[in-house]
């Protein structure tokens, strides 16, 4: 039976007492607006923007500049952690998958990346739990993302917020918003694979 993780996330809050601090990967500012909007009643949230797998670094700048606006304009009650911008590191990670589809393994390798450094940036800096924006999309597999999200948690020992930030309408939602503050929406996961199958598609 597939489990139904925005009903897993509803049960934790549920428990919650008083509110707890909760680190946040985002992957860009549409992204992280409604979940912003249907996390920030119940934690204590700081936005961590790592993203090494996008390129290039103006895209990078983009995505990183419009997610400070959000957060400023919309008043949101959060805080931005920055990590240093090192795509190197993506590259050396998915050497050998440069091939592989979209959603496939080169993904899961990059989902890894993003959510073993949430964890240990959540465990170095006192967070209750952690989660991911990454969820919103209705092109990423929350069941990948969760299982993942699970495994990086046993291993810094914070707990992983189970998470589809997609269910109840939550993707409608970030378009909603994301035209309310105009947010720069990007037509392309972030990576340059993800870039050339795109302009592939449109060829």
């Amino acid at each position: 039976m597939k489990q139904n993780y925005d009903l897993c996330m509803q049960q934790v809050i549920k428990s919650l007492q008083g509110k707890p601090r909760l680190l946040l990967h985002s992957c860009c500012g549409p992204c992280s607006s409604a979940v912003l909007e249907r996390l920030t009643p119940h934690f204590e949230v700081t936005v961590y923007f790592f993203n090494p797998c996008i390129h290039p670094s103006g895209e990078y700048e983009k995505r990183l500049s419009e997610q400070r606006r959000l957060i400023r304009e919309a008043h949101l009650p959060v805080k931005i952690l920055e990590a240093p911008y090192e795509p190197e590191s993506y590259f050396a990670l998915v050497k050998g998958l440069e091939s592989a589809p979209e959603g496939g393994d080169r993904c899961l390798v990059c989902f890894r990346q993003r959510l073993e450094a949430t964890a240990r940036a959540a465990k170095d800096n006192g967070f209750d739990y952690f989660t991911t924006t990454l969820t919103v999309s209705p092109h990423k597999n929350a069941e990948n993302l969760n299982r993942i999200g699970a495994e990086t948690a046993q291993a810094a020992g914070v707990p992983f917020l189970p998470c589809d930030f997609k269910k109840r309408s939550g993707y409608l939602r970030s378009l909603q918003l994301s035209a309310e503050y105009k947010l720069y929406r990007q037509d392309y996961c972030g990576c340059v694979y993800s870039r050339r199958d795109q302009d592939t598609e449109q060829a």
